[in-house]
């Protein structure tokens, strides 16, 4: 029987080997918190190296991504699909181990992390959502959602503001299956962090509402009493402060010279020999492989649950169909009809109305249909209007609601939904201010790096919000955000291009969606069957002329008005004029050539477009030639209609724009 230490010692071995043929990356962290990860993934860790995507395993995130191969390291010794050459193949092209740990390359690395505070807040969003699925299917002796989320952090994951607002928010929900392995080391880059991180971390947490625990990090038994105690408290997230020391067993450990440098060859040897290590670079026998290996142990806990699972469907047939759908991500059976027939009814009935009231009435509709919604707001829900009709607040003593309250915490709230999307079980949305998105752009990035079909709201679009004044009033955001890879950007027009947005991101599998809704109200677009349909396409022909055009206004959101409006005094002046309505520049893009010939025709070089936005982004679909009516500075404060008017966005800027480039 091997020590603790001893199969710590494997994890210690493996990341300063696979850092050293690398020749990069980060071996404080892995020797540092091997002891800890050895008692939590060989005692506690609920997991399945089978079935790593089991909807009943704890989650575990290493938050402090940059020792990532802490974790390559558990997942090959315990049986994932992790060998020994992908090990050796550490930070190299298309590996499976990544310098950070990515979602969607290797089993068993529930999220992409590396950006500090970011896994901790993941961390929050997983616990969230598996407390309001207890909440919502659990029954008396059928706990089918019962799980904990572990997490490792390290110094600057505490250091970031994100992790404030995160952890403030789990002790106010009393998030108690959420446990957290604080790296306490006092090393960083720059060296003893007591020169820039002197505050008492552990009354820090414990005025957030979490239960906190000191430990020795490299003491097992006091590490598994720690871990104990906190499964024990219910009420609270748990924080397990271990002192460590960073880079146990090497020559510079206890500094910052083993935070993110390899060790060396003649680092690597004296390390091998205070660890007691005897074998070559990458060789683990046999006897260590037994000890770690979890496949067994993993099956028997998922045969066990299987076993209840079966009971539970036996007695709570609807439930269990409910809960095994959404887990698989799959919409409602009756979605597909209903939502379109919910657009149709719109089309039919004109209304003027800001579009984020249009996409409150959305959510009324879709929210009835989708009982996987999660919503929430950054305090904003009065002026994003992101509750609906079937919205139901989640408190800690009642988890089983819809609806989030996330308080001003932007950032906090982005990266949490991502974490609850990761978990599985829901669609989450959360909204706050078109301005304010700057808060949350990390969290917003990460959803787009790892595709996950996310639901961001953004209201309050432009210099339209008014004499809040430019603070308030966005410009360059809605441009950044679709510069941004694999992020859907919506801004429509309408009720109708609103109701559609929302079903376009319901509907989306392969990453995150941003829906841009005005203040202001607008006027409803008459459409045919048709160009309802090519809404969908991201950008249509909405008003057309007869035979070929000599010019094309393309618009967006509430400049799609004023576009029409310029198009009639032109076509008053027998100029034939093309109005085409953008709300989505990502989808127009992925349609192929032909359609997007069709509604911008290579020959027709006449072109403006409108939006109340920087113009650098529109140049590609206006050409250099072209013009764009937009804004290149910051706002002012004053009514919206005196913005408008000032800043160029009236019929006669649009017409002589237009014709000077006829």
């Amino acid at each position: 029987m091997l020590s603790s230490r001893e199969l710590a010692n494997a994890v210690r071995a493996l990341s300063m080997d696979a850092i050293q043929k690398a020749k990069s990356g980060h071996p404080g962290a892995p020797m540092g918190m091997a002891d800890i990860a050895e008692v939590l993934w060989r005692h506690f860790l609920k997991h399945d190296p089978k079935r790593p995507q089991w909807c009943n395993r704890d989650r575990f995130v290493l938050s402090n991504g940059h020792g990532s191969m802490l974790l390559y390291s558990l997942l090959h010794l315990t049986g994932y699909d992790v060998s020994i050459d992908d090990i050796k193949n550490f930070r190299q092209l298309h590996s499976k181990t990544p310098g950070h740990p990515e979602y969607g390359y290797a089993p068993g690395v529930e999220t992409t992390t590396g950006p500090l505070g970011q896994g901790i807040t993941n961390a929050v969003g997983m616990a969230l959502a598996e407390k309001v699925l207890a909440a919502n299917f659990n029954r008396p002796d059928f706990p089918v959602v019962d799980h904990y989320t572990y997490v490792f952090v390290g110094d600057g994951c505490l250091m970031e503001g994100v992790s404030h607002e995160a952890c403030s928010l789990a002790g106010t929900l009393k998030l108690g299956k959420l446990i957290a392995f604080w790296d306490d080391n006092g090393i960083s880059i720059d060296g003893k962090t007591s020169g820039w991180f002197s505050e008492d971390t552990a009354a820090r947490f414990a005025a957030y509402g979490w239960q906190v625990l000191k430990v020795d990090g490299h003491d097992a038994i006091a590490v598994a009493h720690a871990v104990e105690e906190a499964q024990a408290d219910t009420e609270h997230p748990t924080l397990i402060c271990c002192k460590t020391v960073i880079g146990y067993g090497a020559p510079k450990q206890g500094t910052s010279g083993v935070h993110g440098s390899p060790l060396g060859e003649e680092g690597i040897a004296a390390a091998r020999k205070t660890l007691g290590w005897e074998y070559p670079p990458f060789e683990i026998p046999q006897e260590y492989y037994e000890e770690w290996n979890a496949v067994e142990s993993g099956e028997k806990e998922y045969a066990i649950w299987s076993e209840m699972f079966e009971g539970y469907r036996s007695k709570y047939p609807e439930l269990a169909a409910e809960y095994s759908r959404r887990m698989k991500g799959e919409l409602p059976a009756d979605w597909a009809e209903k939502s379109a027939a919910f657009v149709e009814q719109l089309q039919s009935n004109p209304a003027k109305l800001a579009t984020r009231k249009a996409s409150q009435n959305a959510l009324d509709a879709y929210g009835a249909l989708l009982p996987e919604f999660l919503g929430g707001s950054a305090d904003l829900a009065p002026s994003n209007l992101t509750i609906h009709k079937n919205s139901k607040s989640i408190t800690a003593d009642d988890a089983s609601g819809n609806y989030v309250h996330y308080g001003v915490r932007e950032f906090g709230m982005s990266a949490i939904m991502n974490g609850v999307m990761l978990h599985g079980g829901f669609r989450p949305y959360g909204a706050t201010f078109l301005m304010f998105m700057e808060y949350a752009k990390n969290a917003v990035r990460m959803a787009a790096l790892m595709k996950l079909p996310v639901i961001f709201v953004y209201t309050h679009d432009s210099i339209g919000l008014g004499e809040d004044g430019p603070t308030h009033q966005p410009v360059e955001q809605t441009s950044s955000l679709r510069i941004t890879p694999n992020m859907s950007v919506w801004r429509p027009c309408d009720q109708v291009e609103s109701a559609i947005a929302w079903k376009a991101a319901v509907e989306r599998k392969d990453g995150p969606t941003s829906l841009i809704f005005s203040r202001q109200g607008l006027a409803q677009m008459d459409r045919t069957p048709q160009q309802l349909a090519d809404v969908y396409r991201g950008g249509y022909i909405l008003r057309d002329c007869e035979g070929k055009p000599e010019l094309i206004l393309i618009a967006t959101g509430s400049e799609v008005e004023l576009a029409v409006s310029a198009a009639e005094v032109l076509a008053g002046e027998g100029r034939k004029v093309r109005v085409v309505s953008m709300p989505n520049t990502f989808e127009f893009d992925r349609q192929d050539e032909a359609y997007r010939s069709s509604v911008l025709p290579p020959d027709v070089t006449a072109r403006v477009a409108v939006e109340a936005g920087i113009t650098d982004f529109w140049y590609k679909y206006v050409g250099l030639n072209g013009k764009v009516v937009g804004i290149d500075r910051f706002g002012e404060s004053a009514p919206a209609e005196v913005l408008f008017k000032e800043f160029g966005f009236t019929v006669e800027n649009v017409v002589s724009a237009a014709k000077s480039v006829l």
